[in-house]
């Protein structure tokens, strides 16, 4: 059975599209497009699920939200991109697949929030970026280490980690003064499940 993703552009439903083409399974898009104005989601995703997010993956009665579930729902239904070992790998795995949405994007999505208020969102911004810059030094730290997040293979927690590091690119400071992290996205870009994706996908500014 083909799965359904419902997909908003510029978002964090690109991370799904990129899974789905590693993982090789059939897919069928489902396009919804930002408010131009406000760069919300249109109403029509609520037609899909109450929430209004993006993305939603329908499998045949499953229906699923949260980027997070979705790839750990999509791990074990393949048995393919979890972590390499049950031990050290795992615990790596486990961490940085809820790190990604539970510590780093909140942070980020305040920092683009402060940048929509006139002056005292500088203001502000200016007291946010150090304690973004803890969460950017402990990844490039972790990155120096090892290829990839869980350890020497590629999994769900580099997906996971893509989205909040490509928008540090351009929200928060994310340069070369930081190499480890930076070849790693570099790596991520030049896969040719990410590039396959990015075509399927449609608009997405942070690749």
């Amino acid at each position: 059975m083909t799965l359904i993703v419902h997909h908003l552009n510029n978002s964090r439903s690109q991370r799904l599209l990129w899974m789905l083409e590693e993982l090789k399974l059939p897919y069928e898009i489902r396009f919804y497009e930002r408010d131009k104005h406000t760069m919300l989601a249109p109403p029509e995703l609520k037609e899909v699920h109450p929430l209004g997010k993006s993305p939603v993956l329908e499998d045949g009665g499953v229906k699923l939200v949260e980027t997070g579930a979705i790839c750990e729902y999509l791990v074990e239904k393949t048995g393919l991109l979890g972590p390499a070992d049950q031990g050290e790998g795992l615990r790596r795995y486990r961490q940085f697949l809820h790190y990604a949405e539970g510590s780093v994007m909140p942070m980020l999505l305040l920092m683009l929030a402060m940048s929509k208020i006139p002056l005292m969102g500088k203001i502000a911004i200016k007291k946010v970026q150090p304690m973004v810059d803890v969460h950017l030094d402990y990844i490039e730290q972790e990155l120096a280490s090892r290829p990839w997040f869980a350890g020497q293979q590629m999994s769900a927690a580099d997906i996971m980690m893509s989205f909040p590091l490509e928008a540090a690119v351009s929200r928060a400071g994310l340069s070369p003064s930081r190499p480890a992290t930076m070849a790693w996205l570099k790596k991520i870009h030049a896969r040719p499940a990410y590039q396959r994706a990015l075509k399927k996908g449609g608009s997405y500014d942070y690749a």
